[in-house]
């Protein structure tokens, strides 16, 4: 009897237990990544790429949630308020997860630095400065100069919204160059800055290769100029921006996962190695090579935020430098 009742007990324990067991597994259920911008763009263009693969590690589907607007702050307040269980995170950029928080600490109702962390670094994408066809003559750096200098006030950019990193780019770039451009800014991201520019609303704008290549082919746009270290090889004609006469003006728009900040270290270190050995796949380096984007991993979550204080330490320095118009 006294053996029965122990075995009862024993399996009882073991059926208590499996419950418990089974939580600890992770993922246990689907991934939710939030994503600060509409489709289209290159920060969308590398969370959809890269779940793709991390899914199969997973073993999980990894649902992309598309939230955008206000600087990217609902996204990063929706995932930093999110249970810190792992299946909450967010796909940011430059602008949302560094640019935003330097900028805006007063308009979140979290604080970023304490309440969100840096998991795995993704893709980092050049852009490229574009001019419409629509009714614009311009082809060339030099003719785009002479036309902006003769016509203050009158030539319009796109950006992807106020204090992006294209805003900045292209003010830095308008400071040097001596000339009075018209900044107009698209809530909607890279998909409106498309619209814009196409039907001839904008004159020029810096746009990621991704959405850029298939646009120049179509002949909608015209590239004038690349924001990267050397020639595109899909642009070779083109120039850099640094051969056009600016030297250090412009910005790779890198992209990261992030996730709340009191997520268990097992659990980033999970998702960093799922997120890390997608970008690392030679499917995804093949498809983003394609769209001029390069992987961009880090060896580790430590690597991942120490390289994000030293972003937000250089994006610190450069609102100091450049003022901008916020209204």
């Amino acid at each position: 009897m006294a053996t029965r009742h122990l075995f009862a007990l024993a399996m009882a324990l073991g059926v208590a237990t499996a419950p418990a067991m089974a939580q600890d597994r992770y993922p246990a259920k689907p991934i939710r990544i939030l994503v600060p911008y509409a489709p289209g763009g290159a920060t969308d263009f590398a969370a959809r790429l890269v779940a793709e693969k991390a899914k199969v590690t997973l073993g999980q589907n990894v649902v992309i949630e598309n939230k955008p607007g206000a600087f990217g702050i609902l996204s990063i307040e929706e995932m930093a308020r999110a249970k810190a269980d792992g299946y909450t995170l967010m796909i940011g950029n430059v602008t949302t997860n560094c640019i935003t928080p330097v900028l805006f600490p007063g308009k979140m109702t979290i604080n970023y630095d304490k309440d969100v962390v840096a998991v795995a670094r993704l893709m980092v994408t050049p852009n490229v400065f574009l001019v419409t066809t629509t009714n614009f003559a311009p082809r060339t750096m030099k003719d785009f100069l002479a036309y902006a200098k003769r016509n203050p006030g009158k030539v319009r950019y796109a950006s992807s919204g106020i204090a992006s990193f294209p805003h900045y780019d292209t003010e830095v770039f308008a400071k040097r160059a001596g000339l009075d451009l018209v900044h107009i800014p698209y809530k909607g991201g890279a998909g409106d800055m498309v619209k814009g520019i196409v039907n001839g609303e904008v004159q020029m704008t810096l746009l990621s290769t991704p959405i850029t290549l298939p646009q120049i082919k179509a002949g909608t746009v015209f590239p004038l100029a690349s924001v990267t270290g050397k020639r595109l090889a899909a642009l070779p004609d083109v120039p850099t921006l640094a051969e056009a006469g600016f030297p250090g003006v412009g910005t790779g728009n890198w992209s990261a996962l992030f996730a709340p900040a009191a997520t268990p270290p097992e659990v980033v270190k999970v998702l960093h190695r799922a997120f890390t050995d997608a970008v690392k796949d030679a499917s995804v380096v093949d498809a983003a090579g394609k769209t001029g984007t390069d992987v961009y991993p880090a060896d580790s979550p430590e690597e991942t935020a120490a390289w994000l204080r030293g972003e937000m330490t250089k994006w610190r320095g450069t609102v100091k430098e450049v003022k901008l118009e916020m209204n």
